[in-house]
């Protein structure tokens, strides 16, 4: 999926729509103030994340920042409540790739089995964006960092997906567009891995465009298809990239999709 907008402007205005819930809901805070310290706190968030390997979500964040504006006992569907209206700003951004359904519904006749691996804050959100579009169908396993409590390239985070799939490493493929979330972490883990590229020109790419080297690079999910069957074809009885189970990793694109069968 990809984001149609610009990212800053958008999710301030998100943060926005969040504060006025929590000023509708009684707290007495100032607006500006806290809208400006709770995008903070995210930004440190998203800087921090992929370096600490542990996932703290949304939800964290959010009860922790208000515990410090002296709510410390804000209700859980309250906190809910607060994240949806955020999130509900930015799901109207995301937008799914058009060759996303037609790839998935080859992967699925040919027998592979699926799964999403999304480094994300919220599991919710993902969630629901996966439903909006329509995707929960082709995959067996959905999971999500918020949801795990860590993140790629963690290797227990591909471990536990491949358990769920009851496949070896060596069976499995990955398709991302990160290169240490999707690329060394399937790597670290004994998964073949394939970059995709059409949107993987993000900043935390570049350092490691000559360190971190994927075992095929394909532009497009459209080419998958083949390349797999290429691959079935050369290595016969060897590495079985073919295997029956697919994991597909979802992506910010500026941020969080990709193969991991």
């Amino acid at each position: 999926m990809y984001f149609d907008g610009h990212w800053q402007g958008i999710y301030e205005q998100a943060i926005a729509a969040m504060t006025d819930y929590l000023l509708k809901i009684g707290l007495r805070l100032e607006a500006q103030a806290f809208r400006r310290d709770f995008l903070e706190r995210m930004e440190t968030y998203h800087s921090e994340r992929d370096l600490k390997l542990i996932e703290h979500t949304a939800a964290y964040i959010l009860r922790k920042a208000l515990k410090d504006w002296g709510y410390p006992s804000i209700r859980d569907e309250e906190i809910r409540t607060a994240l949806q209206t955020m999130y509900h700003i930015t799901q109207r951004h995301w937008q799914i790739e058009d060759d996303a359904h037609p790839t998935l519904s080859v992967l699925r006749e040919r027998g592979y089995r699926l799964a999403l691996l999304s480094n994300a804050a919220d599991d919710s959100n993902v969630q629901t964006l996966v439903d909006k579009a329509q995707l929960r169908s082709y995959f067996d396993v959905i999971y999500t960092s918020a949801a795990m409590g860590i993140r790629k390239p963690n290797p227990r985070f591909f471990e536990m997906a491949l358990k769920s799939l009851r496949v070896p490493p060596w069976r499995a493929g990955m398709i991302g567009d990160m290169l240490i979330a999707d690329i060394l972490g399937a790597h670290n883990t004994g998964v073949f891995a394939i970059w995709i590229t059409r949107r993987a020109d993000a900043f935390t790419n570049h350092p490691y465009l000559e360190s971190i080297h994927p075992d095929v690079t394909i532009s497009s999910l459209s080419e998958l298809p083949y390349i797999l069957k290429k691959l079935e074809e050369e290595n016969g009885e060897g590495r079985d990239v073919h295997c029956p189970a697919l994991i597909a990793s979802n992506k910010r694109t500026q941020l969080r999709p990709s193969l991991f069968a």
